[in-house]
């Protein structure tokens, strides 16, 4: 399983190439070779999916029911400006300028990784969902991770 970790602070060259920093190239091992795929994020963000990811997430996709308009829209939306990427000899990938366009990205970029996937802000953009923070972090915290492990929403352990 991939487990990439990390908050990078990248430039972009004006040809609209990214050198990938030394520890990220060291997280992803082997995982480069293979190539990448760049994608449009949820919020005003990429994403950057090495290339196992993509083929793991593609097919959970191909279990949609394509006879189900919502179905289909979901599926047009999430691929609209997939692209492959490969690294070069210089480990930089080229990022197409349409998507670039897409995230706001200029200059500099925050490259935050989780999970099996990385996601490419604007550092602008980044900055402010940063600085969006709830000011009750812990209330998010307890409503989204308070039923794990066999928790309840008020703490209370469920006994089966």
């Amino acid at each position: 399983m991939i487990q990439f970790l990390g908050e990078y602070n990248c430039k972009i060259d004006a040809k609209g190439r990214l050198r990938l920093p030394a520890p990220l190239l060291k997280q992803l091992g082997d995982l480069a070779q293979d190539g990448f795929v760049l994608n449009r994020g949820f919020e005003k963000c990429l994403v950057l999916y090495p290339r196992q990811a993509w083929d793991t997430i593609s097919k959970d996709i191909q279990k949609l029911n394509q006879y189900v308009k919502k179905n289909r829209d979901f599926v047009r939306y999430f691929f609209r400006g997939a692209t492959e990427l490969e690294l070069d000899s210089n480990s930089r990938l080229l990022f197409p300028r349409t998507l670039l366009d897409y995230g706001q990205v200029n200059k500099e970029l925050v490259l935050f990784a989780y999970f099996d996937k990385i996601e490419v802000w604007s550092k602008e953009n980044y900055e402010a969902l940063l600085n969006d923070e709830p000011m009750d972090f812990d209330v998010l915290a307890e409503e989204v991770m308070g039923n794990l492990n066999g928790g309840s929403q008020d703490g209370e352990i469920e006994l089966s």
